[in-house]
């Protein structure tokens, strides 16, 4: 029976190509989206699950605030937390500080700058499950110079040559580092990533400190359930280690399962999150459907031209489960062969969907068996669900009626078919209005006065070397006219972060506020061309004041922004000459307040920043023409190569550092505009079903009203007007939603664009455009065509 039922299914959707064709494209298309999307959500659940004590570990979250103030949290600690909370608390077995820098690696005529070089404690092969390839856990830091790297690295560098004993120059001052180990490459769904790992003491950190915080503390249990446990204890402990009045400290302890997808703060990759793998997810569902619906509307379009095939096969005894099961086996015949061609269109598309999302999956994946089973289930199920209610609809046909030509398809089969055209069209409005605020929201962050210049700006990475020579260095790339203005700092204004304590004395009762602060030059505000409201910019003689070892002398000048000259309670022309303490080592005086200006992503408001002389710098910004770029970056590789031949090349420009402050906003841009196109397309294959069907309903009245006089536009306007009807109502469900939804992304941010009408009436505009092309064509079809055949037809 089911050869038979095979047989025939394959004999009617041969013989039907063009539908055929359409249906196995709007399949193929919703599932490759599923594909690659159960693929994705399945990476993303996986993360970090493959950590033997994943269960057993916390990274501790840092908060912190002054006499009553904001207060501040971020993932990071001081080297002292591990220390003092495994002497103070049974609760932790062990725990891992570290910390991931950029470092120059040089092994004989090769030289890179690494980004991925992790300073951790000996205990890392202890709390983590990275295994070690060569080398044993317990030794491979016995000496400060051990290094450990991966199997990539140990290729890149040596090639085939066994790395262990050779030796690594590592950073400005080519420190010479021993690889004693091999550790295999980090999976892909780890939120812990590295090429080397070096001795964490060997940095020569204090662990007399609370405040140096600049590095990520994870704690490993004794149990999971001592987290709690020990959260409950840390309060009472930090109350009595801060002697400081009015200051505030405290640790939070978070899973480290819920670290990628459930946290608000970074780790050594930008957090995930569950929200956003919802919607994805969600998404890729409602296209699913889409499709789905586009098959119900194109097999119910056909059901008159089938009815005569039913009718005849229940005259010979069918009964009404065996032309169910006829239909629902077609169904299910067309999703299976579209699964395997979403196969290889999710193949091809990997790499661009990798792109999209930032990750690395694999097409080797696709064959998980864990992976198949979820996928081929699905196939199941939307091949049943798609080709249940064709099935319900053409097994009960009457044959008599049928026969005799009375059949009609109307009723609550029409309404519903409308009612499908509704839901896709709905869906498609809703991804365009989205494409539309998301594209305006970009839109204005790329034309929003930033209140600093980054145009024409180039960022190099500056050392202790470059730090001590660095006269030497302005006096070298100043020999360029291109060069406008050249300022070292240690952080660019595009991102500038690091929460300072400031007072306006240093007596213990003096009240505290937290400020951002950044150590500059006196050539910053005119590089970064950052305005001046009041008072004086910084001189040479304020940079010697803050670098002199003579206490006589050592003092700071300040310059403020508006809104910490605003906190302190000032305004920018009080400011000026008033006393301020930075720290506990920092005394000055206020020497100008600028503009404020947008020093982190606008998803921040703006805070009180503090800029004042430094001699540590990381960053040497090149302010340029713009004139004979080629010509500038030339002069620039061939000075470097004289004044730091220890360490590439690799300028930057500030822009660039802007523009990755909005990658995840990008990519749901991208994610907008693809599903957007995807939802119009098959929702106009479903609205091409049903207008033919439609179109075919009506052919009798189309030839009556033709043999009267009708012209073809007319009755072209006739049978699209019911169509255009059905994208208004499609609008008008979708519209609350979007404004709703995408009022709660723009909430992110705190400075963002206004939801405006136009993007909800052009999305809709545009809808009805391509409504009236699709139906379009089957309505002239139907208009031009012989009336006397039409008037002829059973």
């Amino acid at each position: 029976m089911i050869r038979h039922y095979l047989k025939t299914a394959i004999r009617s959707l041969t013989r039907n190509s063009f539908f055929t064709g359409i249906n196995l494209i709007g399949l193929s298309i919703g599932l490759t989206c599923c594909l690659l999307m159960v693929l994705y959500i399945r990476h993303e659940l996986s993360y970090d699950q493959f950590q033997e004590k994943g269960a057993r570990i916390s990274r501790v979250i840092m908060e912190y605030s002054f006499a009553g103030g904001e207060k501040t949290k971020g993932n990071y600690t001081s080297a002292k937390v591990l220390p003092a909370f495994q002497q103070q608390f049974p609760e932790v077995e062990s725990g891992v500080r570290c910390t991931m820098v950029n470092r120059i690696i040089r092994y004989e005529d090769k030289l890179f700058t690494e980004k991925r070089f992790l300073f951790a404690d000996s205990s890392f092969f202890k709390v983590f499950s990275f295994p070690l390839l060569q080398g044993h856990p317990a030794q491979v830091f016995r000496h400060e110079s051990g290094l450990v790297i991966t199997e990539s690295a140990a290729r890149k560098y040596f090639g085939t040559d066994n790395p262990i004993g050779k030796v690594l120059l590592v950073s400005a001052k080519q420190e010479p580092f021993q690889i004693t180990g091999i550790v295999a490459d980090p999976p892909s769904n780890s939120q812990i990533k590295f090429d080397f790992i070096a001795p964490f003491t060997s940095l020569g950190i204090p662990e007399d400190t609370w405040w140096n915080a600049n590095y990520t503390t994870f704690l490993l249990h004794r149990k999971e359930s001592d987290r709690a446990a020990l959260q409950s204890q840390i309060p009472a402990f930090m109350d009595k280690e801060m002697s400081e009045p009015g200051v505030h400290l405290r640790y939070d302890l978070e899973p480290f399962f819920d670290v990628h997808l459930h946290s608000p703060y970074d780790g050594f990759e930008p957090a995930g999150n569950i929200q956003y793998l919802y919607m994805m997810g969600f998404v890729a569902f409602l296209l699913l459907l889409v499709a789905c619906f586009t098959y119900i509307n194109l097999s119910t379009a056909r059901s008159l031209e089938r009815a005569k095939e039913v009718g005849i096969r229940k005259v010979s005894g069918a009964l009404k489960q065996q032309v169910f099961w006829q239909f629902s086996l077609e169904s299910i015949l067309i999703c299976f062969v579209a699964l395997l061609v979403s196969f290889g269109f999710a193949t091809v598309l990997l790499p661009f969907f990798n792109q999209l999302a930032d990750r690395s999956l694999q097409a080797s994946q696709f064959l998980d068996p864990a992976f198949l089973s979820i996928v081929f289930g699905l196939t199941l199920l939307v091949g049943f669900a798609a080709g249940s209610y064709p099935a319900v609809l053409l097994s009960g046909f009457l044959p008599v009626s049928v026969l005799k030509g009375a059949f009609k398809n109307t009723g609550s089969g029409n309404t519903l078919r409308k009612s499908l055209i509704v839901f896709q069209f709905s869906i498609s409005v809703f991804l365009l209005m989205g494409t539309g605020v998301v594209h305006n929201q970009l839109s204005y962050i790329q034309n929003r006065n930033l209140g600093y210049s980054k145009d024409h700006v180039f960022v190099l990475p500056l050392d202790q070397k470059l730090n001590d020579k660095i006269d030497l260095v302005k006096s070298e790339l100043r020999q360029n006219p291109n060069i406008q203005g050249l300022s070292k700092a240690y952080e660019s204004p595009v991102r500038i972060n690091g929460g300072y304590g400031v007072s306006k004395s240093n007596l213990p009762s003096s009240p505290s506020w937290t400020v951002t602060a950044n150590p500059v030059d006196d050539e910053y505000l005119k590089v970064c061309n950052i305005e001046l409201l009041a008072g004086e910019n910084l001189n040479r003689t304020d940079i010697e004041n803050a670098e002199t070892t003579d206490s006589t002398k050592f003092r700071f000048a300040f310059i403020l922004n508006e809104t910490c000259a605003r906190m302190l309670g000032w305004t920018p022309q009080q400011a000026i000459g008033q006393m301020l303490f930075l720290g506990n080592d920092r005394p000055g005086f206020v020497k100008g307040v600028v503009r404020d200006f947008h020093f982190q992503s606008m998803h921040t408001a703006i805070g009180p920043l503090m800029m004042m002389p430094g001699g540590w710098a990381n960053t040497l910004l090149v302010k340029t023409s713009g004139g004979n770029p080629e010509n500038t970056v030339a002069f620039l590789k061939e000075k470097w190569a004289k004044l730091a031949p220890y360490r590439p090349f690799e300028p930057r420009f500030l822009d660039d550092e802007f523009q990755e402050l909005y990658e995840s906003e990008k990519r749901t841009a991208t994610v907008f505009n693809l599903f957007s196109g995807i939802a119009i397309v098959l929702a106009c294959m479903g609205l091409f079903g049903l207008s033919a069907y439609s179109a075919r309903q009506r052919m009798k009245e189309i030839g009556i009203r033709k043999v009267l006089g009708a012209t073809v536009w007319q009755i072209t306007v006739l049978l699209s007007r019911s169509f255009l009807l059905l994208v208004l109502v499609a609008s008008l469900v979708a519209l609350p939603i979007a404004w709703w939804m995408m009022d709660k992304w723009l909430q992110d941010f705190a400075y963002r664009t206004d939801l405006q009408i136009w993007m909800f009436a052009g999305s809709t505009l545009m809808l009805g455009v391509l409504t009236l092309l699709t139906v379009g064509i089957q309505a002239t079809k139907a208009a031009v065509g012989n009336p006397v055949r039409a008037l002829r037809m059973d």
